[in-house]
């Protein structure tokens, strides 16, 4: 029998499914298994998707959300959670219910709204729930530009001092949060970690590609996977940054599609030889 110490940690993801490979569900399992992480998963909903858009959703209910979720606790040790698309105020409340039951594990709220073809992820009376419900449950907020400015019925931040008074703003809903600036302009790519107190201010060289399908995801399940192997917040947030980076990088000679395609979750493994 593995002792304590050697047990493999283990994530779940809680989140939507893409047809296409590159984000949800999908994502944040490669992810997890890049960090040696074992990832189950909770499916909130179906999508129609592809690198250039999404065709169609269909959401699961949220009675079977919480089978889903009671299934999985009640069996395996789950070290940390992340949570992604959760299209409807129902399955928000659904979530929050089951999680606030089974005590305080790291848990990343990724507020999936809008895909990056643009098209909505999360009907707009769950915007509501996510801050009431979901957010005073988790450890970390990870909000696009665009996100932060829907949470807080405000403009898109164009400075960083607007940027850092976002974050800031959505703390108050009882998490620590990471803004991130994929979206801004710029030569570099600056993210905002408010945490403890303080501001971080988190740069890396911004990677010109239309390849970024799935970046959201991939983020918070990086922080995800980290945390889920005791890596403390701050550590972990920029773990996953570079590792994001590093997969935009080799995701861009991919070939994936026809649209916006993925990065390469697994670039690492492509650089060794398989096992003999």
């Amino acid at each position: 029998m593995p002792t304590a110490f050697s047990k493999t940690p283990i994530a779940l993801t809680i989140a939507g499914s893409d047809s296409s490979g590159g984000a949800g569900i999908q994502a944040d399992l490669k992810t997890f298994s890049a960090f040696g992480v074992y990832g189950a998963s909770v499916l909130t909903a179906l999508t129609a998707q592809n690198t250039r858009g999404v065709q169609g959703v269909e959401p699961v209910r949220p009675q079977f959300v919480t089978a889903q979720l009671t299934s999985v606790l009640s069996d395996l040790d789950v070290s940390a959670i992340k949570t992604g698309m959760l299209a409807t105020a129902p399955i928000v409340v659904a979530v929050a219910a089951e999680l606030s039951q089974r005590g305080r594990l790291p848990l990343v709220v990724d507020p999936v709204m809008v895909a990056t073809s643009g098209d909505v992820l999360l009907a707009s009376d769950a915007i509501a729930a996510l801050k009431s419900e979901l957010f005073p449950l988790g450890t970390l907020i990870t909000p696009n530009m665009p996100e932060a400015a829907a949470l807080l019925g405000a403009p898109v931040a164009e400075t960083e001092q607007a940027a850092a008074e976002q974050v800031r703003a959505i703390a108050q809903f009882g998490a620590a949060v990471l803004l991130k600036g994929g979206h801004g302009s710029g030569k570099e790519a600056v993210d905002f970690l408010y945490a403890g107190g303080k501001i971080t201010r988190l740069a890396a060289p911004r990677i010109e590609t239309p390849h970024t399908h799935g970046t959201g995801c991939t983020l918070s399940a990086a922080i995800a996977a980290l945390m889920a192997q005791g890596t403390a917040l701050e550590e972990a947030v920029r773990r996953a940054k570079a590792y994001v980076s590093a997969a935009l990088v080799a995701g861009r000679d991919m070939g994936i599609g026809r649209g916006n395609g993925p990065v390469d979750h697994l670039y690492a493994l492509r650089r060794q030889p398989p096992p003999a």
